[in-house]
């Protein structure tokens, strides 16, 4: 045990899965991939199909016709609208999402993420979300289509929230984990090495307080190495400065110092992050295998 107040030094571990099921794992991703690497895709169809999958099993154009053959049978089950309804929500065309409302959304770059923003939603709200193994590598695969730009090795867990996606600059070795808004309305640049924690708020668009049909969108910057602690609100147009750090439920209004440790509400600078030698990177299980 550590002298420093009792922490640890305790790095990831590997966790191993059935050998079948990482095969079957690898051959879906890897042709979801391929899909996406193709620029004659229709990404709505794409997405449509997956959705169907995932949710569907037997997929509803087979199911109906296994209905209709057995209709020699028995009268197969008229089905509800409610369930044309629940299929309707398969094909992102069929559904409307925040940010097509808003008069400074670039449509022609919305609509290019919007099936693969969707796909990530339902995604995460199936029994599938849940698998961090497979989960961090299919949103790894959708960030590098829907982003500006994705670097190396970005992990995110489950029931992340993006707004317009197209604006999201990510370096490498970038964590953001569970239940964290990204708005990137304004635009998002997250540094190399930088980590998000559970619900955190990262804003980069403000209203008026007068009239909130006035927006301002100043683009928010978290530097290199920054960490943000649990339940933290980062507010549009801060920057946090290189491997400086914002503590749990802390407000971010303005720019934080370099190598600091912001807290409160507002966020002030209340210490300074020790220096010396730095431990070298860890191995990441989780990490891109090439």
């Amino acid at each position: 045990m550590s002298s420093d107040g009792g922490y640890r030094f305790l790095p990831l571990r590997s966790v191993a899965i059935g050998e079948a099921a990482a095969d079957r794992y690898g051959r879906w991703l890897a042709g979801i991939e391929a899909e996406l690497s193709d620029p004659e895709t229709d990404r709505n169809e794409l997405c449509r199909r997956i959705l169907e999958e995932i949710y569907f099993p037997g997929g509803t154009a087979r199911t109906e016709e296994a209905g209709r053959r057995a209709g020699a049978e028995r009268p197969a089950a008229r089905p509800s609208l409610a369930a044309d309804v629940l299929r309707d929500q398969l094909d992102p065309r069929n559904v409307t999402l925040e940010p097509e409302y808003y008069a400074d959304t670039d449509l022609d770059r919305y609509y290019r993420v919007k099936p693969l923003i969707w796909l990530w939603e339902m995604f995460d709200k199936s029994l599938l979300g849940e698998n961090v193994h497979l989960g961090v590598q299919f949103r790894r695969i959708l960030a590098r289509h829907i982003f500006a730009r994705c670097g190396r090795n970005f992990k995110a867990f489950h029931f992340v929230k993006l707004s317009f996606g197209y604006r999201m600059e990510v370096g490498d070795d970038v964590v953001v984990h569970r239940h964290v808004l990204l708005d990137d309305r304004g635009g998002i640049r997250i540094g190399d090495g930088a980590s998000v924690s559970d619900f955190v708020n990262v804003y980069s668009h403000s209203h008026h307080i007068s009239d909130p049909r006035d927006v301002r969108t100043p683009r928010t910057v978290i530097g290199e190495g920054v960490r943000i602690a649990y339940h933290a609100t980062v507010l549009a147009g801060t920057t946090l400065a290189p491997d400086s750090m914002v503590g749990a439920a802390a407000l971010v209004s303005r720019d934080t110092e370099a190598g600091g440790v912001h807290v409160g509400v507002p966020a002030k600078l209340v210490r300074r992050k020790p220096g010396g030698e730095r431990r070298p990177p860890a191995v990441d299980p989780l990490a891109d295998s090439k």
